[in-house]
């Protein structure tokens, strides 16, 4: 049996793999590999953040590209529990998630701030 991964300067091409790695010679498909998985969630955040909406000013724009960032991070060290075994990283993760969520809760709300705060100036 042969797998076929998209390796190299393909890093984008990994968005557009789904749940599973077809396998040649198989009628049946297998799991996807810990690092595809992971390649993927990178790809997906580098997007994320590459197309985050962006104005110049610095606080809005830390926030617009740090939870991105994070949910990345989040989903990253979601597969490590699901895939990991050492109990140190897996107590790492496990904090990775919960502190992540609450820092991506607090530059939402900012960055809702903002857009009140931008929205009664212009109005003015």
């Amino acid at each position: 049996m042969k797998k076929f991964l998209l390796t190299g300067g393909h890093r984008w091409a990994v968005v557009a793999l789904t749940s599973i790695l077809v396998t040649v010679g198989t009628a049946a498909a297998t799991p996807v590999a810990f690092d595809v998985t992971m390649m993927h969630q990178m790809a997906v955040m580098d997007h994320q953040m590459a197309t985050a909406p962006m104005n110049g000013d610095s606080d809005h724009d830390f926030a617009a590209m740090m939870i991105p960032h994070h949910e990345g991070a989040i989903a990253m060290a979601r597969l490590e529990l699901r895939s990991g075994t050492d109990p140190i990283l897996r107590r790492l993760a496990e904090e990775i998630i919960v502190t992540q969520q609450q820092e991506i809760m607090v530059m939402q709300r900012q960055l809702r701030q903002e857009a009140i705060h931008t929205a009664s100036k212009s109005r003015k």
